[in-house]
């Protein structure tokens, strides 16, 4: 379907034919060269040629006119709009919190048979939960030493898919975790939205570590709970594993520095639910389950994609304008001045 943004620029079609009719010729104000007996019947016959003249429109009026009505129709901005396109809306707000502090290069995970640090599982699971958010609004906080926001709300999720992609440990610092600083910039990216602009307000919290930076965690969730937001932390990290060593054969424990009481803490708070994954498995089952709990509405928002063709009508006025131009400069040089109305083109 075709429109045009501003159709009353076509009010001006008239504009330059109002100014023909309405202004009047130049006067010349040259006095007579040379005095004949018999100018009266020069003048004369010189009149009859002019009104013969004036009943033929110029090749160039109408050329200049043409460039002009293209002119208006570049200024009307004529758009292209296609067929209509559902998008599934949910009114949700979900951020994502991704620790990137030093221990999560901890090589305890495995994927596709392969041992990989924790977060490349955590990119690896979360990016099919990301594209399965169709209609929320998904913002993504990094934190280490400090947290700051990485994307803010959106519904690209091909952004959030990117930006997660780009990100490496010690973006944020690699000596501290700061659970706290994650949950407070999550409430001030969305304290100051409007109560109807959102349904559901989530924050999930991914870690391996404990809070031991910046403002405790569970002040942080009272602040959240406040204005609605509903945390889900996830504890991750393997438990007690075999591994061999130059000393032999020794059991360790991975996720020793994990602290799960304020996690849980933080959960209960803001009505969400702690989880516990040990592994790549448990962690997908573990956003399955978000899905379930978070799911993604119904409701559809619609629009059209548009694209502007006002480059069009405006190259071709260019193009008639330069024409025009090469006309009346070979004209001044082979024949006098075309007439139309008394007046020269």
């Amino acid at each position: 379907m075709y429109s045009f943004d501003w159709p009353w620029m076509f009010l001006l079609l008239p504009l330059p034919l109002l100014v023909y009719w309405f202004s009047k010729p130049v006067a010349s104000s040259q006095s007579p060269a040379l005095k004949v007996p018999f100018f009266n019947t020069l003048d004369q016959l010189s009149k009859q040629q002019l009104t013969a003249a004036s009943t033929k429109v110029s090749p160039l009026l109408l050329l200049a006119f043409l460039a002009w009505i293209f002119l208006i129709i570049a200024s009307a901005q004529p758009k292209w709009s296609g067929e209509a396109i559902s998008i599934p809306v949910s009114g949700r707000d979900l951020m994502l919190a991704v620790d990137i502090s030093g221990s999560m290069e901890q090589k305890d995970m495995f994927f596709a048979n392969d041992a990989v640090d924790r977060l490349t599982a955590v990119k690896a699971v979360l990016l099919p939960f990301i594209q399965k958010r169709k209609g929320d609004r998904l913002g993504l906080i990094l934190f280490g030493d400090h947290a700051y926001l990485q994307t803010p709300l959106t519904f690209d999720r091909k952004t959030i898919e990117r930006m997660l992609l780009e990100s490496f440990i010690g973006m944020a610092g690699q000596r501290a975790t700061a659970i706290g600083d994650a949950i407070g910039l999550a409430v001030k990216r969305l304290k100051d939205l409007p109560a109807s602009q959102s349904e559901s307000r989530v924050l999930i919290i991914l870690t391996d570590g404990s809070n031991n930076a910046g403002i405790a965690p569970v002040t942080a969730a009272r602040l959240a709970k406040q204005i609605g937001i509903k945390i889900y932390t996830i504890g991750f990290g393997a438990d007690e594993m075999i591994v061999r060593s130059f000393f032999g054969r020794q059991r360790v424990n991975p996720s020793r520095d994990l602290d799960e009481k304020p996690l849980k803490e933080i959960a209960q708070i803001t009505g969400g639910q702690y989880f516990r994954a040990r592994d790549t498995r448990e962690l997908q089952k573990i956003y399955q389950t978000l899905d379930e709990l978070e799911p993604v509405e119904s409701d559809n928002l619609t629009y059209r994609p548009s694209k502007s063709l006002f480059y069009w009508p405006l190259s071709i006025a260019l193009l008639l304008s330069l024409v025009l131009f090469l006309l009346r400069q070979s004209s001044r040089h082979s024949l006098p001045g075309t007439w139309f109305k008394g007046r020269t083109i």
